[in-house]
C-alpha cells in the first residue's frame, strides 16, 4: 500500500503522533513506498487569501511547496495525516497547510483521485481535545472526497513520548493492530462512504443551478460531472 504521510510538526523522536503513525506504517506500507512531509518545513507559509487556487490552482504563490505533497498524495493509496492537539484544535501548520488546499473542496475542484483514496487521522493530547482537532482534519478529508476516513484519538496523559506509559503504550500497540486489518481490507476497489457521495450530490445540484464560480462549473462539466459520469467509478 503506497502511503503519503503529513506530520502536523517537525518533532520525531519525542511526539507521540510520529511515533504512532510509525507503528501504523509499518503495518501498512507492505514493503510500499512511502512519501513523509513534515510541518511547517513542507509548507512554510499562511495562505494569502488572493483566490488564484480557485481559477488554476498552478498558480498559487505556494504552489512549489505543494506540488510535491499534491503529486504523492495523489499517488498514493492512504493518506495519513497526524496532529498534536493545540488548544483542543489542530496547531496553526497544519491549519496552514489545509487552507491551501481550499479549491479542492468538494463545492469547488476536487480531484477525482480522492475518491478511491482512504486517510487515517491521528491526533495525541497530553490531556484532551483530540475529538475537536480529528474534526478539523475530518472535514477537509471527507470534503476533498476521501472515500474513507479513520480517525485514532489517544490520550496519551504525557508531553511528549519519552514519558508515556508502558500500559498506554501497550493500549496503542493493540489499537493499531486492531484498526490496521480494516484499512487493508479496503485498499482496493473502494467506494465512498454514503456521506461522501451525498455531499458530491449536494454540490452537483449547486453546479447545475446556481453556478457561483464559471471555474468550478468550468470544471465539474469537463470531469463529466454534470452528466452521467461519477469520480468514484
Amino acid at each position: 500500500m503506497k502511503i503519503t504521510v503529513i506530520y502536523g510538526t517537525g518533532r520525531k523522536g519525542k511526539s507521540s503522533t510520529y511515533h504512532i503513525a510509525q507503528q501504523f506504517i509499518e503495518e501498512l506500507s507492505e514493503g510500499d513506498s512511502v512519501a513523509e512531509f513534515f510541518l511547517p518545513q513542507a509548507m512554510p507559509n499562511f495562505c494569502r487569501g488572493c483566490w488564484q487556487c480557485f481559477t488554476d490552482y498552478t498558480k498559487c504563490p505556494d504552489y512549489d511547496h505543494l506540488k510535491p505533497m499534491i503529486e504523492a498524495m495523489e499517488a498514493s493509496d492512504l493518506i495519513i495525516m497526524t496532529a498534536p492537539v493545540y488548544v483542543y484544535h489542530v496547531p496553526g501548520q497544519v491549519k496552514a497547510f489545509l487552507d491551501h488546499f481550499a479549491y479542492r473542496w468538494m463545492p469547488h475542484q476536487p480531484s477525482a483521485a480522492m475518491f478511491h483514496k482512504q486517510a487515517l487521522l491521528i491526533s495525541t493530547a497530553a490531556g484532551a481535545g483530540t475529538k475537536s482537532t480529528l474534526k478539523d482534519l475530518k472535514d477537509s478529508m471527507e470534503y476533498w472526497g476521501v472515500a474513507r476516513t479513520y480517525t485514532y484519538g489517544k490520550n496519551v496523559r504525557a508531553a511528549d513520548f519519552d514519558g508515556v506509559s508502558q500500559k498506554i503504550r501497550e493500549e496503542i500497540h493493540r489499537d493499531v493492530k486492531r484498526l490496521s486489518p480494516k484499512i487493508k481490507a479496503r485498499a482496493f476497489g473502494i467506494t465512498p462512504t454514503w456521506k461522501v457521495k451525498g455531499l458530491f450530490y449536494v454540490m452537483r445540484a449547486m453546479q447545475k443551478k446556481f453556478g457561483f464560480n464559471e471555474a468550478d462549473v468550468a470544471y465539474w462539466k469537463a470531469q463529466g460531472w454534470l452528466g452521467q459520469v461519477r469520480p468514484w467509478k
